[in-house]
């Protein structure tokens, strides 16, 4: 016990040391600005000044981040509601109609010889063509609910035609609902497919070239979703 209050009044002195040693210094410091104001005071005004600048700066560098993180949020948001309008028409369209709009797509960027089967019993070639390069296109179209995913044993029948059934240089498996399956993407990723879920297909239909979409395979903006198990 003795120890604890001579620690306690240790503590207690060297507080009340340091604080008079503050407060002097701070008297001294005093005494010396007064002393010397008439240097020290454009310098502190400096200082002020260039605190305030900086600290208006700041501010408003703020603001702008602000208002580009905002500008860039709406303006996303703004191309999902473009491309839902878009694509409401083409929810309106049968199954053989969505076929021959996907053709029409590719022809609209470039593809040549573009041919829609129509048919049932087509292994999964709904449209073939020719993309601008000369690589063989061949497309499975899938015209389901946005609700809905695409499932893997749709994924798999294609991936065992697509290739070794019609050549395909470009696999593409384009639909109309917002994903795939986890296991449906999987296997498109590992075979080289590309999957162009409802969004991907609406960037496409608003405008955006069929070549830029391919390298993003399964990805995409807007109402992007996780594809479900």
């Amino acid at each position: 016990m003795a120890a604890r209050r001579r620690r306690r009044r240790l503590k207690k002195q060297t507080r009340r040391q340091l604080q008079g040693w503050g407060a002097v210094a701070a008297l001294v410091a005093a005494v010396w600005v007064a002393a010397n104001w008439s240097t020290v005071w454009p310098v502190l005004m400096t200082v002020l000044a260039a605190a305030a600048l900086g600290g208006a700066g700041w501010a408003l560098l703020r603001a702008h981040h602000q208002a580009v993180s905002r500008d860039h949020a709406w303006r996303a948001q703004e191309e999902a509601r473009a491309r839902e309008l878009s694509m409401a028409q083409v929810d309106a369209l049968t199954w053989q109609e969505f076929e021959t709009y996907i053709a029409e797509l590719c022809r609209r960027d470039g593809c040549t010889k573009v041919v829609v089967s129509g048919k049932s019993g087509d292994l999964g070639a709904d449209v073939v063509g020719y993309l601008a390069d000369g690589r063989k296109l061949v497309i499975q179209c899938k015209k389901y609910a946005p609700h809905r995913s695409v499932p893997s044993q749709d994924m798999q029948k294609f991936v065992g035609t697509a290739r070794l059934e019609h050549g395909a240089d470009v696999a593409l498996f384009v639909t109309t609902c917002r994903a795939f399956t986890k296991d449906a993407l999987g296997l498109a990723l590992r075979q080289d497919i590309v999957a162009l879920h409802r969004d991907l297909l609406g960037s496409w239909v608003k405008g955006a070239h069929l070549e830029s979409l391919i390298p993003l395979n399964g990805s995409g903006g807007g109402t992007r979703r996780r594809p479900t198990a």
